[in-house]
């Protein structure tokens, strides 16, 4: 009967030729496609791969749709594993491939003699909303019988809700939950997390209130939710009273991150001293499998609280945990900026030139933007020079950043040029430093070069970081006033 319900929510006009999903744990059958295998390879080159699971398969498949891998694979007369499907669609919502996760559980959904689950349903609402966004994540609940909609779906529909920040809809669907019965520990913790992403502070002990009232388990997850927020306004008393109550509660095992977390707001309300001693409880907590993301945490710490001696002790200790890559120089690199230590940055810096195996612009990016910050523009300069000989052409931000350091110094032709191959080299998602472009086109117009300025606005545009409505209103004035206050 569930079958039958969920294949009444396709909607063609919505998801195309896309499939839909739900399975069940342990359930193995064996399937076979109506298209022979060498049909099915001879519609794509590249469908098969050469990895020898399916998992290989999916996981390393970049084309828009990983439909074609799944259906050869049941061409071959390989058994399809519903829970290998479970763990594939957990590493692609890893990854954030969301699309191809959706996919690959719609794909599932349209097959009669695989088997689904509630959980499923819930994954898939989630997945939804990643893709096709909150409108049709509820159009998709909406067509789901009230018979169906478990704690797990309503929890779902809240989650979603939280991450688009639509606290009235998630404040109706919270009260929805409480009147069936749904309140669980993971259901507050969701409401908690959005009143503190949306800074309605005042909102978050009246839960927790609720939940004791109830005899709702207040997690480990809870308290981290309010002790955050009380690290964000600096309510140090509060915090200390709550961590305390956290400690004593039997049922709570502290972890490394918690005391992060506590350091993190003393650090924020300038006791350092108190700061040093959560971080010392934090390093006793760490457990091996959680050493490169908690020695990276701990650096920027350490940095805050202005221990460069402790910096460097933690890096050593992340240096001998094994490989590691380009993230944990970043984060050196920032905590020595933040430090003030630009020859250990250029230090650093050197040792990550001759040992990174994969390029990474972001750590050059980083030294150039010290140096720019320093007035040191001549030794940008050269850097920037070195990567071009290397082969490596900078990016968007590369010459942001120099734009920034040229005008700092008032080199404003060398600004302006920086500024329009930051431009001309811009991509999707890059934001433009608005007042460094104000500062361009100032000096464009005491200049007297307008057309310069305009074809500038024109690159924005064309680059789609302008919208066409601010587009036209700007080239409308021949005055820079103007022009940058519709920028603004």
């Amino acid at each position: 009967m569930m079958m039958m319900i969920m294949k009444k929510l396709r909607n063609p006009l919505v998801y195309g030729d896309e499939f839909r999903c739900f399975s069940s744990r342990g359930f193995r059958v064996l399937a076979y496609s109506t298209q022979t295998p060498n049909d099915v390879a001879n519609t794509s080159s590249t469908a098969a791969g050469t990895g020898t699971t399916l998992y290989n398969r999916l996981v390393r498949y970049r084309d828009p749709s990983v439909i074609l891998v799944l259906d050869q694979w049941v061409g071959e007369g390989r058994a399809i594993d519903q829970e290998d499907l479970h763990r594939i669609i957990k590493q692609l919502r890893k990854f954030g491939r969301y699309k191809h996760a959706l996919q690959i559980c719609r794909w599932m959904n349209d097959k009669p003699y695989l088997d689904f689950s509630h959980r499923e349903v819930s994954v898939e609402l989630d997945l939804t909303s990643k893709v096709y966004g909150l409108k049709k994540a509820e159009e998709y609940f909406n067509k789901i019988p009230n018979t169906s909609r478990v704690w797990q779906v309503y929890g779902a529909l809240l989650n979603c809700y939280a991450k688009a920040k639509s606290v009235e809809k998630a404040e109706a669907t919270m009260q929805k939950m409480r009147e069936l019965g749904y309140s669980r520990p993971l259901t507050y913790n969701v409401m908690m997390g959005l009143y503190s992403a949306t800074e309605k502070y005042d909102k978050l002990d009246p839960l927790m209130e609720e939940m004791e009232q109830k005899g709702i388990h207040i997690d480990k997850f809870t308290y981290a939710i309010r002790l955050n927020a009380y690290a964000k306004t600096s309510e140090i008393q509060k915090m200390e009273k709550l961590l305390l109550k956290m400690e004593a509660d039997p049922d709570v095992i502290m972890e490394w991150n918690v005391y992060t977390l506590i350091a993190n707001g003393y650090l924020k309300a300038g006791e350092k001293e108190k700061a040093l001693v959560s971080l010392k409880k934090s390093e006793y907590l760490i457990r091996p499998s959680q050493r490169k993301s908690a020695y990276e945490i701990l650096i920027t710490l350490y940095a805050s609280a202005g221990r460069k001696d402790e910096v460097y002790r933690i890096w050593n200790l992340y240096k001998n945990i094994g490989k590691f890559y380009n993230h944990g120089y970043l984060c050196l690199l920032s905590s020595l900026a933040k430090l003030d230590c630009i020859e250990d940055i250029e230090k650093i810096y050197e040792e990550w030139e001759a040992q990174n195996t994969y390029f990474d612009f972001q750590v050059p990016n980083l030294l150039i933007t010290t140096y720019c910050k320093k007035g040191q523009l001549e030794k940008a300069e050269a850097l920037i020079k070195k990567l071009i000989e290397s082969g490596k052409e900078p990016n968007a931000s590369t010459w942001s950043r120099m734009a920034l350091g040229y005008v700092k110094i008032d080199g404003m032709e060398k600004a302006v040029e920086a500024m329009r191959k930051s431009i001309l080299g811009s991509f999707h998602g890059w934001t433009v430093d608005t007042a460094t472009l104000s500062a361009c086109l100032d000096y464009l117009e005491r200049e007297g070069h307008l057309d310069e300025a305009e074809e500038m606005i024109k690159s924005l545009h064309e680059k789609g970081h302008l919208s066409k409505g601010v587009y036209m209103s700007i080239v409308k004035n021949l005055s820079r006033k103007s022009l940058v206050q519709d920028l603004i």
